[in-house]
């Protein structure tokens, strides 16, 4: 039974220590509320500072404790990313290839902190991802149009964002974030190959571990992941 197949859920790195680090901040504030009861006057600065600190880590813990639970959904269907901003989902048979990552910077071969997932057809992904997403990735991954300028995968004007409307092949016409995306997976892939990518701060394993991890999942979609 479907019901019976297993599901593989993977927890974000980004997601950990969260509540402890919201706790420290409490903590810290508490115990400078105390001191400053005695040492306001000696020590006024210091003491700011200690609360700011403490309003810092607060802070970076509730932004771990808003992302997804699990920031990856593994099943016998199906392989969904989950984002603060939204998810995408896609079938196995629409992605074709999956891989790390590899460039050249001089004479050393660097591995970017990325898997690469290229698809069937671009055009599977726009009804897979939310317009909130799209836009988002967008910014996230500036780091990789960077790369590819500096690397001569693509010029200056390549990389910049494209406002104009994007045409599916069925003659549909997308337009805003969604269209800026599909320009920008296009723009990637034509720099490294693939359309999207997962960053490493997104996984519970080592990168290489993950890529096989889903690699295995892909080759066995059609029985059960393991």
């Amino acid at each position: 039974m479907e019901a019976a197949l297993p599901v593989i859920h993977i927890k974000a790195k980004a997601r950990h220590h969260g509540l402890f680090l919201m706790c420290l901040a409490v903590l810290l504030v508490l115990f400078t509320l105390l001191l400053s009861q005695f040492y306001w006057h000696q020590y006024r600065l210091l003491l700011i500072f200690s609360y700011l600190t403490g309003l810092v880590v607060f802070i970076t813990g509730a932004a771990k404790k808003l992302e997804p639970k699990f920031s990856f959904e593994l099943s016998p269907k199906h392989l969904k990313y989950n984002h603060r901003y939204g998810h995408w989902q896609l079938s196995w048979q629409q992605i074709q290839h999956i891989a790390l990552i590899k460039e050249t910077a001089g004479l050393t071969q660097i591995t970017l902190p990325y898997i690469g997932v290229r698809l069937t057809h671009l055009d599977n992904l726009a009804a897979q991802i939310s317009p909130r997403l799209a836009n988002r990735l967008i910014h996230e991954q500036k780091p990789l149009l960077s790369l590819a300028i500096v690397q001569g995968l693509l010029t200056l004007e390549q990389s910049q964002i494209n406002f104009n409307t994007f045409t599916l092949s069925s003659g549909q016409i997308i337009s805003g974030p969604l269209a800026a995306f599909l320009y920008h997976c296009q723009s990637l892939h034509n720099a490294y190959g693939y359309h999207l990518y997962l960053p490493e701060g997104s996984t519970d394993r080592e990168l290489e571990q993950f890529y096989g991890l889903l690699n295995n999942c892909m080759r066995k979609a059609s029985h059960y992941c393991q």
